[in-house]
């Protein structure tokens, strides 16, 4: 164990450092299989709670999809009443068993997650009986408002995930149905900085909360949307001339990135140090193409993007060198 003295938390220590540590030392194999099975490999109890959450998921998921089913097959023969009262009663049962059951909390949030899907199941089903004529915006915003106090309450990734999932779907729907004067630069000025926030403040939540539920998968699926945004907006503003909000888009992408180039570096996540470049690469080549069509400039881009795609994974190799030696 003195040879991992410069660990502060076991957990944080990773297969790489012990096979790095044995190969440099006169650890025995018998103590590096140890250590690798008590702090790396996953125990026979790991996996099967994993097996247990995953079946669980699994089932709340095809019930969820199993009810949309029913409901889309058996329509003409149902009552409205009917229609609304089975589903308002599923989602009374599942909150009940969630307030008032004793299973754990992972369970309970799985649950709520199904009873969030639900929620949209009524209300798409509202709209269908008695024939509302809302925008599609509408559902998604209700939907949205409706399961905000139990994303909150709950602090489940999953949860969140379908939350941010449908706050984009009813930004991306009322500027298609109701902001007319919206132009595509700026929506996806909108949905660039709207998911930086939200990728910020769970970074910055997670560091101050260490009870909170930001797993990396999440955070990564966040940081992968926020950059998809940011590049597609840069690459329509760098065909539309007159549009005075891709300045903003600019200005806002060089600070974000700057600062999520920053936090790779200092987080050793190559996560962050691989999408940003791989967004750059990939604005800077709609730029030589707005510059010119010719197949001269197309023979030029085929050579930068397998020089700066290259560069990157040598400089990311070269990184993980480093934080690994």
């Amino acid at each position: 164990m003195a040879r991992l003295q410069g660990f502060s938390d076991m957990s944080d220590i990773k297969r790489e450092d012990i096979h790095i540590i044995g190969r440099y030392s006169s650890w025995s194999e018998k103590g590096i299989e140890t250590m690798l099975k008590d702090h790396v490999y996953n125990s026979k109890a790991s996996w099967q709670k994993f097996l247990r959450l995953l079946f669980i998921s699994l089932g709340v998921g095809f019930t969820a999809a199993g009810i949309i089913f029913f409901f889309a097959y058996n329509w003409a023969e149902l009552h409205k009443f009917v229609k609304i009262g089975l589903i308002e009663g599923l989602i009374i049962l599942i909150t009940a068993v969630v307030l008032f059951s004793k299973h754990s909390l992972q369970i309970k949030n799985i649950l709520l997650t199904g009873a969030s899907i639900l929620v949209g199941v009524l209300f798409a089903v509202f709209g269908q009986v008695y024939q509302t004529g809302a925008n599609a915006y509408d559902f998604f915003l209700s939907w949205t408002l409706f399961i905000t106090l139990w994303v909150l309450i709950s602090n489940f990734a999953p949860l969140w995930l379908i939350f941010i999932t449908l706050v984009n779907t009813t930004l991306i729907l009322y500027a298609e149905q109701v902001a007319h004067s919206w132009s595509e630069v700026f929506l996806f000025t909108l949905l660039f900085g709207m998911n930086s926030l939200f990728l910020i403040g769970f970074l910055a939540a997670k560091k101050i909360f260490s009870q909170l539920n930001a797993p990396k998968w999440f955070l990564n699926l966040l940081g992968l949307a926020s950059a998809s945004f940011g590049t597609i907006g840069v690459v329509i503003g760098i065909f539309d001339d007159a549009e005075p909000s891709f300045l903003v888009l600019i200005l806002l992408a060089f600070l974000l990135y700057a600062l999520g180039i920053l936090y790779g570096l200092r987080k050793k996540s190559g996560f962050y140090l691989s999408i940003i470049p791989f967004s750059i690469i990939i604005c800077l080549s709609a730029y030589f193409i707005k510059l010119s069509d010719s197949a001269g400039m197309f023979f030029f881009i085929g050579l930068f993007v397998i020089a700066s795609v290259t560069l990157v994974i040598k400089k990311l190799i070269d990184f993980q060198k480093k934080w690994t030696s």
